[in-house]
């Protein structure tokens, strides 16, 4: 298998890199940065009309979303982290659908106007509201988590906990996860395993 990852470790590449270590895919890594000189180039936009990273090559087939191409990713390569059956395939895609319309918009902007942004910068009517929008979806993650020995699908690490712990990612300097001690075991056992340590050290931060 060939596969070529478009975009900088500090971009959503970053999932597609980690789930490549842990599926143990040899990859090939373009950083290529976001806008004019990188994403917008007219070679870029032959892969990805849309402009963003990342895009991914696998044998010559193009792939956009992180999230999708991880799951692509995990059912081509096979082994623990996919799906054994359509019945854990449908929920790997659910959590993984679920991570982007209930936790990932509001987990970044909670992000950027609590830590990233500079302070004079930061909108706490914004976080305010990201921390309520938040408030439901983590009590159904931390109960399913409690309730189904610490992991979404399979009783066993799949790509649909590296996918929904990549939108939790953006929670990590929160304290927002403080009294979800399932949801943050989980997490941090995540980012503790061998390949998302070295993944996550790509970004330098």
């Amino acid at each position: 298998m060939t596969i070529t990852i478009h975009g900088l470790a500090r971009s959503r590449a970053i999932r597609n890199i980690w789930a490549s270590e842990e599926l143990g895919l040899a990859y090939i890594h373009n950083p290529l940065p976001h806008g004019p000189e990188g994403s917008r180039k007219p070679d870029f936009l032959a892969i990805n009309p849309n402009g963003r990273v990342p895009a991914v090559e696998v044998d010559g087939m193009v792939l956009w979303e992180s999230l999708a191409i991880n799951l692509f990713l995990a059912k081509k390569a096979g082994g623990p982290l996919a799906p054994e059956s359509v019945e854990e395939d449908g929920l790997m895609t659910m959590w993984t659908m679920w991570a982007v319309t209930e936790v990932e918009a509001a987990a970044l902007a909670l992000l950027q106007n609590e830590t990233m942004k500079p302070e004079d910068q930061r909108d706490a009517a914004v976080a305010a509201k990201s921390r309520e929008t938040l408030r439901v979806p983590l009590s159904v993650l931390e109960g399913h988590l409690a309730s189904h020995g610490g992991h979404l699908v399979g009783n066993r690490f799949t790509i649909a906990d590296l996918n929904v712990a990549s939108c939790v990612f953006y929670l990590r300097y929160s304290p927002i996860l403080d009294d979800k001690p399932a949801v943050k075991s989980w997490y941090q056992a995540a980012m503790a395993r061998p390949a998302a340590r070295k993944t996550f050290a790509l970004r330098g931060d």
